[in-house]
């Protein structure tokens, strides 16, 4: 799963973060006051980190599918985290500001040896030109720019999480038009709560709640289920043809 690190935890990050869980990132806040960057604030983010921002963007380091979002509360920050996470590996960079202090920032960036190509594939002004004006309409801007980008990409390779407990759910096998393709994954975790996805809707609920069970049972475990999304699986609530097989295995710290 692609990871999405907002550095900066303000009311835009925060207004995007409750769109981000929908978008199936892994969201990673950054913010350097704990009055921001805190759980309470932020509860549907896998982490977040209360620590300087270059501190705590070192200690994340970086892969190819990360999309970062600079979001602070000033240039300075702004700059400096861009500059770092230009020397590492993305996906995607989006930083808030005018047309102004986007240039200003750049320039600096130019001055400090950066390229010219480089610097203009940072999306800034972040977001898509929709107009918004509230912490909330921008938001959906970034949202649909990183839908944007992550389409154009295509789907990420991202294997799951090794030695985390859970249970894991993998497509085996496809047949028709499936949401998904074979390898997609998800873990479903001891608490209930999600990582990836096979597809979303009503199989992935019966999913879910089959990884539950499996998990109260206690032990070792691996068996494989068959899902039929054709119109005539009334009882899932899907209108989309296909099936596909989904074998599940039992992880145990």
């Amino acid at each position: 799963m692609e990871r999405l690190i907002l550095c900066g935890g303000g009311h835009v990050s925060l207004e995007l973060a409750h769109i981000a869980g929908r978008l199936e990132f892994e969201l990673i806040v950054i913010d350097d006051r704990p009055e921001f960057a805190n759980e309470s604030r932020f509860p549907m983010a896998r982490r977040v980190i209360c620590a300087p921002f270059l501190e705590a963007l070192a200690e994340l380091g970086s892969r190819e599918d990360d999309y970062y979002c600079l979001l602070t509360r000033g240039h300075v920050h702004d700059r400096d985290c861009l500059e770092h996470v230009l020397r590492g590996r993305y996906a995607y960079i989006g930083m808030i500001g005018s047309r102004a202090k986007v240039a200003a920032v750049k320039d600096s960036l130019a001055a400090a040896g950066f390229a010219r190509e480089v610097l203009d594939g940072v999306c800034a002004p972040i977001g898509l030109p929709i107009g918004g004006q509230t912490p909330a309409e921008i938001a959906v801007s970034i949202a649909a720019q990183l839908v944007q980008v992550r389409s154009r990409r295509g789907p990420a390779a991202v294997p799951p999480p090794e030695g985390e407990p859970g249970v894991l759910c993998t497509i085996t096998a496809k047949h028709g038009s499936t949401p998904r393709g074979v390898g997609t994954w998800m873990l479903v975790r001891p608490d209930g709560s999600v990582l990836g996805t096979i597809g979303g809707g009503a199989v992935e609920f019966q999913a879910v709640q089959e990884a539950k069970a499996l998990w109260e049972r206690g032990g070792g475990v691996t068996m494989t289920r068959h899902y039929d999304l054709s119109p005539d699986a009334a009882s899932l609530g899907m209108v989309c043809g296909g099936s596909m097989d989904v074998e599940f295995i039992v992880r145990r710290p």
